[in-house]
């Protein structure tokens, strides 16, 4: 039997390459986000491989009858790639809670308003596997990443909960951690991107793990070894590190251009 995937945030970047990786690998696919135009596109890409769902991650009733109908119409759900996520940079001179809010709303809560009704299902059958992007960034505090980084952070320690709640019950968690990533989301950035990846070899690196039984799935994996390298440390020198260290990656960058 063909496995199902539902993929959230499914328009462009880590979740359509995911979606097309997957469809040529024989799963049936389910594609959700707001953009209903470019998710269209995937399903002629991929006539009865992948599924067009529209769907506003934000708003959890829309959520779950989304859900009842992936059910009803196309099959019980395997593997919940739950991937809506926006980052709008945020630092000392443009800080507002309006964007927190915003960030929290989507990257949180669009993935918490999938989990609750996919949990439901995969208690009923006794087994099911989630997946959830969070990133490197919320390993610890980066500039420009107040609103992101604090969300990513939110998901790593949901999916940890997530994790010891659902390992008797035949129900596999993992949480997805990339670093920068060739994506419409990191094109706008103005910063250097260290060991960026394009997104196709990124994507077969997040399928590798999606293929495992371990709990974190990261890549570049020497970029987030010295994260968390560097969140090893005690906070006087930790934080002074990053600072310093982007500090002087953003004067270079200045140079270059």
């Amino acid at each position: 039997m063909k496995k199902l995937a539902w993929i959230t945030g499914a328009s462009t970047g880590i979740g359509a390459e995911t979606a097309k990786q997957l469809a040529k690998q024989g799963w049936k696919v389910v594609v959700s986000a707001r953009s209903e135009d470019k998710l269209i596109a995937l399903e002629k890409e991929f006539p009865g491989k992948i599924y067009a769902y529209p769907c506003d991650m934000t708003k959890s009733t829309q959520v779950v009858e989304t859900v009842r109908r992936i059910e009803d119409e196309v099959g019980a759900i395997d593997l919940a790639f739950l991937n809506a996520g926006m980052f709008i940079p945020d630092t000392y001179d443009n800080f507002t809670a309006e964007n927190f809010k915003r960030h929290y709303e989507v990257n949180v809560f669009g993935v918490i308003h999938a989990v609750a009704p996919v949990l439901e299902r995969f208690k009923q059958r006794g087994q099911g596997h989630f997946a959830m992007t969070a990133s490197v960034a919320g390993y610890q505090g980066l500039p420009r990443s107040m609103s992101y980084g604090s969300t990513k952070a939110a998901l790593i320690n949901f999916a940890e909960s997530l994790w010891i709640e659902c390992r008797d019950h035949n129900i596999k968690v993992q949480v997805v951690c990339p670093g920068f990533i060739e994506t419409p989301m990191t094109s706008g950035n103005k910063f250097p991107m260290p060991m960026k990846m394009k997104v196709d070899k990124a994507v077969e690196k997040l399928i590798e793990g999606l293929n495992s039984d371990r709990f974190e799935i990261t890549f570049p994996r020497p970029f987030s070894w010295i994260l968390k390298t560097i969140h090893s440390l005690p906070y006087g020198l930790r934080l002074w590190l990053v600072h310093w260290g982007t500090q002087r990656a953003m004067a270079k960058g200045k140079a270059k251009q």
